[in-house]
């Protein structure tokens, strides 16, 4: 009995010194808002019309990041971060698990290699560079994700399967890039060649950033190689390429920002989505008391050669109050605005509540809080 109460002292022992060698922390965001928004609902008459509550500011989310230091500088990293949808009880343990991030990695003085499900260059790239802090109603983030960017502050800027490396901080500057393995399975090939993982719908990008005292800038490139929709055959698709420049400069009482992207989709329009298109933003914020005020415009056009431009335009403004900080409350008003040549889908641009139309305008309103943890 002895022997056994000294074997699990010595194990407890050990465990906790293989804990104390690891730091985990928990994190999250919790973000809701009351939101009305309405526009016109084109050809079908009537208007399109939301209210109700909503995440805005920032997305909602659970997570856990931790490191073991390995020796000789080299250390172990992880992170499991999940999406929540707290006005709707969906999330953790309620079956609409969506997760953010995962993934393991190990970094260094070479930097980091991590893999897993990992934000590409350009979600940190929009995200920096964005008056409106990258929220539900900014125009950047509604006119990219809406328009099939990848290049954006959202989910479609989260690749699966992804080798990443980021480099150290070297002066300023900061390399990333990511590749994420297709692992297409196609329903057109033999028995030993059913199974494609380095090519097909295969996306990679590359990031780098400038960052030094009030100066920020950034330049991507992301491609989404060989995009093949569901049922085609191995190799029928072709490359959907993006790039993005942009910046801010912080002049203290105002702080200016500026974006411009493109996207060249090799495919023949009618199989995968957009063919090209042009985005670019321009915002200021400024501090208003104790909060921060910021103002954004932008502008989508879409290039096809069958059918006149597609145009949509918005403008959008937000207040942030900080109350301590981790808490902080916001308002927002955002207006897009669609010619009659858009895509239906995939080119209506609508703020928070799907009112957008082909040929209308449509504006939000909303006020909500936001609390890190």
């Amino acid at each position: 009995m002895k022997k056994k109460l000294i074997a699990m002292a010595v194990a407890g022992l050990a465990s906790g010194a293989a804990l104390a060698q690891t730091n985990v922390t928990m994190y999250g965001v919790l973000d809701l808002a009351y939101v009305y928004s309405s526009g016109n609902a084109g050809l079908v008459g009537g208007r399109n019309t939301f209210s109700g509550l909503t995440g805005v500011g920032a997305g909602n989310r659970l997570g856990f990041k931790g490191e073991e230091a390995l020796g000789n500088g080299l250390k172990a990293v992880f992170t499991l971060e999940y999406g929540l949808d707290p006005d709707i009880n969906q999330g953790i343990g309620t079956g609409g698990l969506n997760a953010r991030q995962q993934f393991v990695g190990l970094a260094g003085n070479f930097g980091t290699v991590a893999l897993g499900r990992q934000y590409a260059p350009g979600f940190n790239a929009t995200a920096r560079n964005d008056a409106l802090d990258a929220s539900d109603m900014a125009i950047q983030s509604s006119l990219s994700a809406l328009n099939g960017y990848t290049i954006t502050p959202n989910s479609p800027a989260r690749f699966n399967n992804s080798l990443t490396y980021t480099s150290n901080n070297l002066s300023g500057f900061t390399v990333s890039a990511i590749y994420g393995f297709g692992e297409t399975r196609d329903p057109f090939g033999g028995y030993n060649d059913r199974f494609v993982s380095t090519s097909d719908n295969g996306k990679l990008g590359l990031g780098l950033n400038y960052a030094n005292g009030p100066i920020n800038l950034d330049a991507v490139y992301q491609s989404r190689q060989n995009v093949t929709p569901a049922g085609f055959p191995a190799g029928a698709g072709k490359d959907i390429n993006e790039w993005y420049v942009g910046g801010s400069w912080d002049f203290k009482m105002v702080k200016l920002y500026g974006s411009y992207q493109a996207l060249d989709n090799k495919n023949d329009i009618l199989a995968v989505g957009i063919d090209e298109s042009d985005l670019w933003t321009v915002g200021v914020s400024a501090p208003i008391g104790p909060g921060t005020l910021g103002v954004s415009y932008g502008r989508l056009v879409t290039d096809r050669n069958l059918v006149q431009d597609g145009e949509s335009w918005g403008a959008g403004v937000q207040y942030t109050y900080p109350l301590s900080k981790r808490t902080s409350l916001y308002g927002a008003y955002s207006y897009f605005d669609n010619n009659r040549h858009v895509l239906v889908p995939g080119q209506v641009i609508a703020v928070p509540g799907d009112v957008g139309a082909r040929g209308e305008s449509n504006y939000a309103v909303g006020a909500g809080i936001t609390h890190s943890f």
